[in-house]
C-alpha cells in the first residue's frame, strides 16, 4: 500500500517517502503538502475511511502528526495506511483536514488542546475535552503530571515502581519515579525568591531523573 500511495502522490507532484513502522504501512509527506496529499489518497487511491488524527512529541525534532486511513474492499479485506508529517516545535501549525475528511474536525480539536498544535482553517478550533480555564498542553513532554506526584503510581511493573509491598524473595530495587514526574530538584516546593525551575531542561537533557522519593513533593 505504501508503494501505491507514493506513486499516486508522485503523479500529483507530491514527494513522499516510506516510513519505518511496526504497524500498518506508513508514509511521510511534507507539511506544506498535507492537505493535497490526503486529497490524492482519498480520490485517486480510494482511502475514503478516516480513522483518526493525533500527534507525538518528538522533543527537539518537533511534533509528528499522523492520520490513519483505510479502504474497505468488501469482506475482510482492508487496506490501511498511516500518513505522517513533521512540524517544527517553534511553529506548531498545520493546515486543517476538516474539509477533506469531516471526521478530522474533533480529532484536530483534541490534538490542538493536548499538544498546542494550531490547525489553520479549522472552522471551530476550541477545546474539546479539558475543563474551562485549563492551562497547558498535557501531552507535551515538558508538561508536569502533578497528580502522579500527589498520588502513588498504580502502574507498577517492576519492583520499586510503586508503593506495593514486595513479594517474599523478590529482588530489592531502588524506587523509581513514575512517568511524567520530574526530578524533585527541578520541580516542587522551593524557598521564597528562588528562580522558577524549567522542567523542559530535563526533557531535553536525556538524563535519568533523580531516584528521590516522590512523596517528598507536594
Amino acid at each position: 500500500m505504501s508503494d501505491e500511495a507514493i506513486n499516486a502522490l508522485a503523479a500529483a507532484g507530491i514527494t513522499a517517502t516510506t516510513a519505518d513502522t511496526f504497524g500498518p504501512a506508513a508514509i511521510d509527506v511534507p507539511a506544506e503538502s498535507w492537505v493535497a496529499a490526503h486529497e490524492v489518497l482519498r480520490d485517486d487511491l480510494g482511502l475514503r475511511f478516516f480513522d483518526f488524527l493525533s500527534a507525538s512529541d518528538e522533543l527537539t525534532d518537533g511534533f509528528r502528526v499522523v492520520t490513519h486511513l483505510a479502504d474497505f474492499w468488501g469482506g475482510s479485506h482492508v487496506d490501511h495506511l498511516l500518513v505522517r508529517t513533521l512540524i517544527p516545535r517553534a511553529e506548531a501549525h498545520l493546515a486543517t483536514l476538516s474539509g477533506v475528511y469531516a471526521g478530522a474536525n474533533w480529532h484536530e480539536r483534541e490534538t490542538f488542546e493536548m499538544f498546542g498544535i494550531t490547525f489553520e482553517g479549522h472552522p471551530n478550533l476550541i477545546p474539546l475535552l479539558l475543563p474551562d480555564g485549563f492551562e497547558g498542553n498535557p501531552l507535551r513532554k515538558e508538561f508536569v503530571l502533578a497528580s502522579r506526584v500527589a498520588k502513588p503510581w498504580p502502574g507498577a511493573k517492576e519492583p520499586g515502581e510503586s508503593d506495593h509491598a514486595p513479594k517474599a524473595g523478590a529482588p530489592s530495587r531502588r524506587r523509581t519515579l513514575p512517568p511524567g514526574v520530574p526530578d524533585p530538584d527541578a520541580w516542587g516546593p522551593r524557598p521564597p525568591g528562588s528562580p522558577a525551575p524549567d522542567p523542559w531542561v530535563q526533557c531535553t537533557s536525556g538524563e535519568r531523573p533523580s531516584m528521590k522519593t516522590p512523596a517528598t513533593i507536594v
